[in-house]
């Protein structure tokens, strides 16, 4: 069973004290996941472990009847104002604004990164070092970046979209032949997320989630059968987007003074790391300045990589404030996550995100989560980053532990681990 997507078990809830650059917000303790999901697609709930094995069935058999009104026919019913499950608290909507207003802010303050791989592999060491070194860089004090010269063609990303609009541009009916069921743990298909938290709030997206590479551990019955043309165009991007997914591992490697292949072997390597795809669809929201696409929350997922159809809406935190991420044409936007972030004994940083909506334009995100087996290995600080000065920052755990335990949200016996 797939074991993520976008990734965190439960979302955090931000407390009044604002975390500085690169570092992670305080965050409620953290709770049993009720399935073992991806971490998309994870529902939690904030009652007693103790409790939670006798009521989990119950819990996700009814969140799953909640949602099965997907937001796309909410958004298409004509309603004004939206059900009171997807309205944000009152501390998250004093920082919700209107995502195109905030696009154009971008010169007024700091702004995501682009980092131009044209040159890296470049004959001149010095010009191959300067790109490496812009990579290095915004992983280490942002933790996203556009990247551009990336390799994969334009044609090629416009296909994927084009394929993936097509699928949702379907009536629901049709959508729903393909829907998944996490009550009763089938992950892939297409769905609406469940609840997080005791306030049951729900994002105002529907999703379309597969794994997509390895080849060998595919499961072609779960990929739409329409349009047709979706399988090749899909799997192509796959095979192309996992060389890039190489390439960057290497970078970031050599960044740390590591070998060049040592990343990619700490996340499982070819055979075993799982590119997973979700596909997020976003409806015009009649109350955007009340709703959330995707909730803030860090990625679970070794690295992150995101096209989209040119409507904004990623924001990340950052300097005390959320950042609007401009529309770089012809990029693909990269996520560190947790895993690297563990690895790296915090150089490298997973950064606090969400998603805005708005109530002009239809957003599409393809966002492939680069995931490392869930028992194989054991995730902790590489012993060449660890020293006296610089102690280990995470304790050691499986990736299904990490998934488990929800890192960013520590616990006592954490604390004290990270002292």
């Amino acid at each position: 069973m797939p074991t993520q997507v976008e990734t965190t078990v439960t979302m955090p809830t931000l407390v009044a004290t604002s975390p500085k650059l690169g570092e992670q917000p305080q965050l409620e303790a953290p709770t049993k996941a009720v399935v073992e999901t991806p971490a998309e697609l994870a529902v939690t709930q904030q009652i007693p472990v103790a409790e939670q094995e006798a009521v989990i069935p119950q819990i996700a058999a009814a969140e799953q009847e909640a949602v099965t009104s997907r937001v796309e026919s909410l958004a298409s019913s004509g309603i004004q104002f939206i059900p009171k499950e997807y309205v944000r608290t009152e501390e998250e909507c004093k920082s919700i604004g209107d995502v195109f207003e905030e696009e154009k802010k971008y010169n007024e303050g700091p702004q995501i990164p682009v980092v131009d791989l044209k040159n890296i592999d470049s004959e001149d060491k010095e010009v191959r070092e300067k790109c490496m070194e812009e990579l290095k860089k915004a992983s280490m004090e942002w933790g996203v970046m556009h990247l551009v010269n990336h390799g994969i063609p334009e044609d090629l990303l416009t296909r994927l979209r084009e394929v993936g609009k097509a699928f949702f541009d379907q009536p629901v009916e049709e959508k729903e032949k393909f829907a998944n069921d996490v009550a009763s743990g089938k992950m892939a298909g297409y769905g609406s997320k469940l609840a997080n938290g005791a306030s049951g709030q729900l994002e105002w997206e529907d999703y379309f989630f597969h794994l997509a590479f390895p080849e060998d551990k595919r499961d072609m019955s779960t990929w739409p059968k329409t349009p047709t043309e979706y399988t090749e165009v899909t799997a192509e991007y796959a095979t192309q987007l996992r060389s890039l997914v190489t390439k960057v591992l290497s970078l970031l490697s050599l960044g740390l003074g590591l070998e060049e292949e040592r990343l990619e072997k700490e996340v499982g390597g070819m055979e075993d790391l799982l590119l997973q795809l979700k596909i997020n669809y976003y409806p015009k929201c009649p109350q955007p300045e009340l709703a959330l696409g995707v909730e803030a929350h860090t990625d679970v997922s070794a690295l992150t990589f995101i096209t989209h159809n040119m409507v904004p809406g990623l924001q990340v935190y950052i300097d005390e404030k959320w950042v609007t991420a401009k529309c770089v044409p012809n990029s693909i936007i990269v996520h560190i996550g947790d895993t690297l972030e563990i690895l790296s004994n915090g150089k490298y940083k997973s950064i606090l995100h969400r998603g805005l909506v708005n109530k002009e334009k239809v957003r599409i995100s393809w966002a492939v989560f680069c995931e490392p087996p869930k028992e194989k290995i054991v995730l902790k600080p590489l012993p060449e980053l660890v020293t006296e000065s610089e102690p280990a920052l995470f304790p050691p755990r499986t990736f299904a532990q990490h998934l488990q335990h929800k890192l960013f949200r520590k616990t006592d016996q954490d604390q004290a681990l990270t002292k």
